[in-house]
């Protein structure tokens, strides 16, 4: 009988994007050049409506104009900007409007495919917006006609962003500043799968047809093996194949490699678009029925349905001949192309913890 009275674990706490910190940062600095407001926070609304007060680190006068700075906060999400010193820099110039700089720790776009054009700073729509209607409000409420000059920092933003997928994207030099509501939900996961969506779009826009998607550096070693592909046909999907998947229907290419291990390739065999163990489990009498559907008798089905882990099923269906490997990935490919449009040539690895392909399914070209 349940605990009634045992503490509850405490829910996870939201915290705010990358976007809405250059935001509050930029108003504050630009409020102190047009005001004389020094502040120690700062409220924004957010892109529904949402107001948020942020507090600020510094809000001072520069000899180019002003600059003020917020800590990164996350909320439980293991974001790898969570804890990073950002700061916006304002210079009032002319022209009206908002000219975007990237500054320290901010990356620049250089390659074609993602939604900025190439030499723009890795700034997202989104957030660009959020500070364009911030500034608006503040130059019209204060009667001023010019415009304002904002570059965004990240205090160590050029080694955080080695640990993202931004150099495979061709974004260089730094972190990209993001966001689309303006909150980080924890384990959401957003910023990962907008990761994949722009390495596919930035692979298919330089002209890579063919990319493979790949749930770890193993994998990704094995396709490198198999294809010789370069880095940027290379899409880090972790555990995320829906969004691969999901975004390849919208984005059709010529052909698609998924590689993962033989445990994920299971979930996906078995229709899981998420291949985390939060959100999947391998199916061990699952994997004893494809096993008897090629020959295993009842004794290895019986032995499959108690086993460990999924790697020790496929050793002992390996040992009988059962090409198990095979019979998931053949699986696998059928959900695979229930998702894709039928113009996709897809095809299905899985490999075992050394990297060694122990089953493909689809035309090898």
């Amino acid at each position: 009988m349940r605990d009634e009275t045992a503490e509850q674990p405490a829910p996870l706490r939201s915290g705010l994007t990358t976007g809405s910190c250059a935001t509050a940062t930029s108003l504050a600095a630009a409020r102190l050049l047009l005001r004389g407001t020094e502040a120690d926070a700062v409220e924004i609304v957010l892109p529904k409506g949402k107001q948020v007060q942020m507090r600020l680190e510094f809000c001072r006068l520069t000899e180019q104009g002003a600059e003020a700075g917020t800590i990164k906060d996350a909320g439980d999400d293991p974001d790898v900007t969570h804890g990073a010193l950002l700061f916006s820099q304002v210079r009032l110039i002319a022209e009206p409007g908002v000219r975007f700089l990237a500054g320290r720790g901010v990356g620049t776009v250089t390659r074609p495919g993602l939604v900025l054009e190439v030499g723009e700073p890795a700034i997202n729509p989104v957030p660009r917006k959020m500070i364009n209607d911030h500034l608006g409000r503040l130059a019209e409420e204060s009667g001023y006609a010019g415009g304002f000059e904002v570059t965004v920092n990240v205090e160590g933003g050029e080694a955080l962003a080695l640990k993202t997928m931004n150099p495979r994207l061709g974004i260089l030099g730094g972190l990209s500043i993001l966001g689309t509501s303006g909150i980080v939900r924890p384990f959401s996961c957003a910023a990962y799968i907008a990761s994949i969506h722009q390495g596919i779009d930035v692979a298919k826009t330089n002209g890579y047809l063919h990319i493979a998607a790949c749930t770890g550096n193993a994998s990704e070693d094995t396709m490198r093996r198999v294809y010789n592909l370069p880095e940027i046909a290379l899409i880090e999907m972790g555990d995320f194949v829906g969004a691969v998947l999901k975004h390849v229907r919208k984005v059709p290419v010529e052909k698609l490699s998924l590689c993962g291990g033989f445990g994920k390739i299971s979930k996906l065999a078995a229709g899981h678009m998420d291949l985390h163990s939060r959100h999947s489990s391998i199916d061990l009498p699952q994997l004893a029925e494809w096993a008897a559907a090629i020959g295993a008798d009842e004794a290895l089905q019986q032995s499959i349905r108690q086993a460990n882990t999924s790697q020790q099923a496929l050793a002992m269906a390996s040992a009988a001949g059962i090409a198990l490997g095979d019979a998931v990935c053949e699986h696998a490919l059928a959900f695979a192309r229930s998702v894709v449009p039928t113009q996709v040539q897809v095809e299905v690895f899985a490999i075992d913890r050394q990297g060694g392909i122990v089953g493909h399914a689809g035309a090898l070209k």
